[in-house]
């Protein structure tokens, strides 16, 4: 057997594994959501940023991908056709070791590193993947946010979808 052909049974025999009844509690929940979106506007809020809305369809579509990951156990965006007219944030951790804001907080970190000033070059490290969580965090142009937890039998994959998207080059944040 080829390594990858060995982690893709492993992925798929720990999808069996996968509580989706925490899962969907967990995105659906409105202490879980309201928790996720406090977190965000705190950021915006730091800027004078319009706060965002909660979208239930993007929590929606952010949930179906979080589950899709937990399933294969690792971290990939998804195709961009596939979530026109949305940006990504994707984060992974130990299984209910965190909680949702401090998830959040994880891109929030990203801030250290960040200069106001025109996408991509917003990065003190000249690379503008060490701010893009936060940067899509605090977009100007960003008015909904929607995510969702999908759960493995290990890790938490948090997704957050956005619109309209941010990180668009040649914009300036904020």
């Amino acid at each position: 057997m080829f390594r990858w052909q060995a982690r893709l049974w492993l992925a798929l025999a720990g999808a069996a594994a996968i509580n989706t009844g925490a899962a969907a509690a967990m995105t659906s929940g409105r202490g879980v959501a309201s928790e996720l979106l406090a977190a965000h506007n705190a950021e915006r809020a730091l800027y004078r940023m319009q706060p965002l809305a909660w979208d239930p369809q993007l929590a929606s579509a952010a949930a179906r991908y979080a589950t899709q990951l937990a399933a294969i156990g690792d971290l990939h965006h998804s195709p961009r056709n596939a979530r026109a007219g949305q940006g990504e944030n994707l984060w992974m951790g130990t299984r209910n070791a965190f909680r949702p804001r401090t998830m959040v907080q994880n891109w929030a970190s990203e801030k250290a590193m960040f200069h106001p000033g025109t996408f991509p070059n917003n990065s003190r490290s000249r690379n503008w993947a060490d701010v893009g969580h936060y940067t899509q965090m605090i977009w100007p142009g960003t008015t909904r946010v929607g995510c969702g937890i999908g759960r493995s039998a290990r890790y938490d994959f948090l997704v957050c979808r956005y619109s309209p998207p941010g990180n668009v080059d040649g914009r300036r944040v904020p």
